[in-house]
């Protein structure tokens, strides 16, 4: 019998490829070193380079492990063997609607629940920044500044989580475990009980403007799709207290970004927290940098180093429910984008 060819696009550990390969006899897996982009840092996930030499391995894959050149992206949907791919983001929706993979046949699973703690852990950051001045004590320091002062707690705070997939669920879980009240905000309100998603509360997305200006914090952690494009905008900026933290963990078009700067400039709005941008890396210019009530992060609080080998895990689950016929996790609903 011939193997299904499995092509891993992104750079592995090599005792990673190695587990991926004793996952089953009947895939012979590619790892193409020599085309792959170099990391910049553990797990790190660059798209590989465009190279001639990628033609025929694409033409063969029945799997690809990540997507692979981003210039040949769009012809995957052509690629007559190509089943399935494994993404490496748990926010693949918008990169599969861009390739033209949303009508086709190719399977998309998602890393949906990998980066879920490291995110939590960057909200409580978040959190804690603000709570505890240290923006400004960072400021001080340089300054060889002693001025006393009053913090805040955690504990007792209204905590807004607008979107309870598995990041949203667990930024929950330790925002609780703190002490904070947590409301979260989903798409329809139907199913799940506050209790069973580990909230105080639960919302329909429709209720979200009657919920933001109760909030001492709002938490993104939603996809981006149509109905979320821009949802923090200038007008439900304005109904945030003036006291409130904004912390983005979604995607920078959550969000309308020359709003917020409008709202950070002015004080309406007390400090941001952003791992995410509209456009990336964030431009030199941008007023965002300068503000001293936003605390920057480059798109990295999700990743940590023992990212790729949780993804593998995911994957080598995926490979063997692929090869038994059995349901696969975190296939992506392409209407959704989610």
């Amino acid at each position: 019998m011939t193997p299904r060819r499995l092509v891993v696009t992104s750079p592995l550990e090599p005792d990673l490829v190695e587990q991926i390969r004793r996952v089953d006899d009947r895939v012979a897996v590619t790892y193409p070193e020599e085309l792959l982009a170099a990391p910049r840092y553990p797990s790190d996930h660059p798209f590989a380079p465009a190279d001639e030499r990628w033609e025929p391995l694409l033409d063969e894959a029945e799997v690809l492990f990540d997507f692979g050149p981003l210039e040949l992206a769009p012809t995957l949907g052509s690629r007559e063997r190509l089943r399935w791919i494994q993404g490496t983001s748990a926010g693949v929706g918008r990169l599969v609607e861009r390739v033209g993979l949303l009508d086709s046949d190719v399977v998309v699973t998602t890393a949906s629940g990998v980066h879920a703690r490291p995110l939590a852990e960057f909200v409580l950051l978040s959190m804690l920044i603000f709570g505890k001045n240290t923006l400004h004590l960072t400021r001080q320091q340089r300054e060889h500044r002693w001025e006393r002062h009053a913090d805040e707690e955690v504990r007792g705070k209204l905590v807004c989580v607008v979107g309870l997939g598995k990041i949203g669920r667990e930024i929950a879980r330790l925002a609780r475990a703190l002490d904070a009240r947590v409301i979260g905000v989903v798409r329809e309100a139907g199913g799940r009980t506050a209790e069973q998603l580990g909230v105080d509360e639960v919302v329909a997305a429709v209720a979200l403007d009657d919920v933001l200006p109760q909030a001492d914090v709002v938490v993104l952690a939603t996809p981006h799709t149509q109905e979320t494009h821009r949802l923090l905008d200038a007008r439900r900026l304005a109904l945030l207290r003036p006291s409130a933290i904004l912390v983005n963990v979604a995607r920078g078009d959550v969000v309308d970004e020359p709003a917020l700067v409008d709202a950070l400039r002015s004080g309406r709005l007390r400090g941001a927290a952003l791992d995410v941008f509209e456009r990336e890396p964030l431009p030199p210019e941008s007023p965002l940098w300068d503000l001293p009530n936003v605390f920057i992060s480059p798109h990295s609080a999700s990743t940590v180093a023992a990212e790729n080998a949780r993804i593998v895990e995911l994957f080598c689950r995926n490979l063997r429910a692929y090869l038994d016929g059995a349901p696969m996790l975190n296939v992506l609903d392409k209407a959704l984008l989610y």
